[in-house]
């Protein structure tokens, strides 16, 4: 019987495998993101959506509230935000995020009832190199959107980090 992970909705084989203390993902939910991230850090022609990635698994695993949730959702969300609406470079959203991150106020956030479209298992399924990035930047795209109610915050914490 599969196991539901209660971040994507995704349904996973039931693994002892472990999974992250915060982030609200299943052990195969977390399994699978082990596997994209090590297809994307073996492949030259797959790393450009590492970024990406990571943004979109955490924001779409928020977890429950506690001090490391709160502050791992904002400062994705804030990753989103910064390369979806304001088309940074990695290298400049990691600085934002490591200065969100070091002053940053945060609070919780309600996630969505679903957070995006696509999911990790969606992405694992990818043929080739392009078709990974095409399917990465959907998935961000999809998990951005549905945090829509909380864009204005979001772009306040972005902008406090950029200032």
């Amino acid at each position: 019987m599969n196991m539901a992970c209660p971040g994507c909705g995704g349904s996973f084989p039931p693994t002892d495998q472990p999974t992250h203390r915060y982030i609200g993902a299943s052990p195969g939910c977390w399994a699978v993101y082990g596997q994209v991230l090590a297809r994307e850090y073996e492949g030259q022609d797959y790393f450009a959506a590492q970024r990406w990635t990571v943004d979109a698994y955490a924001a779409q695993h928020p977890g429950v509230p506690s001090a490391q949730s709160v502050q791992s959702v904002a400062v994705h969300l804030i990753g989103l935000f910064l390369a979806i609406d304001r088309q940074l470079p990695s290298d400049k959203i990691i600085r934002a995020i490591k200065m969100a991150a070091d002053h940053g106020n945060f609070h919780w956030l309600n996630p969505p009832s679903k957070i995006g479209t696509l999911a990790v298992l969606d992405i694992l399924e990818a043929p080739n190199a392009a078709e990974h990035h095409r399917m990465v930047s959907d998935w961000a795209r999809s998990v951005w959107a549905s945090w829509s109610e909380h864009h204005a915050t979001i772009r306040s914490w972005a902008n406090a980090a950029l200032s």
